[in-house]
């Protein structure tokens, strides 16, 4: 299994962000799928997951419903959309195959991709 995360960048307080996780496996639907954040200094933390099927959806408390993850199985994608973004959130944003609220619940990850947000 190969995840390659796309979509982060530079964005002010309150801005937004679309993260896309790709993966290149033939099987992508059978997979639960997560995304999980580390900032410089702190450990790996949950950020969202959702069911194979899409039909089941999780997130840590900190995202206080600005967040929002999906899937498109189609498309071998998984999606965060990231709304009203805090300086707290600056971070490398991982996809990972598997379901739970700590980094040993995933299994195949991606490379991470850099969100910045500035106050």
């Amino acid at each position: 299994v190969q995840l390659v995360e796309s979509g982060g960048g530079l964005v002010q307080t309150g801005g937004s962000l679309r993260l896309s996780c790709a993966a290149s496996v033939r099987t992508f639907s059978a997979y639960a799928m997560g995304w999980l954040r580390q900032a410089p200094g702190k450990e790996r933390e949950f950020v969202a997951s959702i069911t194979w099927t899409g039909g089941s959806t999780f997130y840590a408390d900190f995202v206080e419903g600005r967040f929002t993850i999906s899937r498109d199985n189609a498309k071998n994608t998984v999606y965060l959309q990231m709304n009203n973004l805090k300086p707290e959130d600056t971070a490398v944003y991982y996809c990972a195959t598997g379901i739970g609220d700590t980094a040993q619940d995933y299994g195949h990850w991606g490379q991470g991709t850099q969100v910045t947000v500035s106050s």
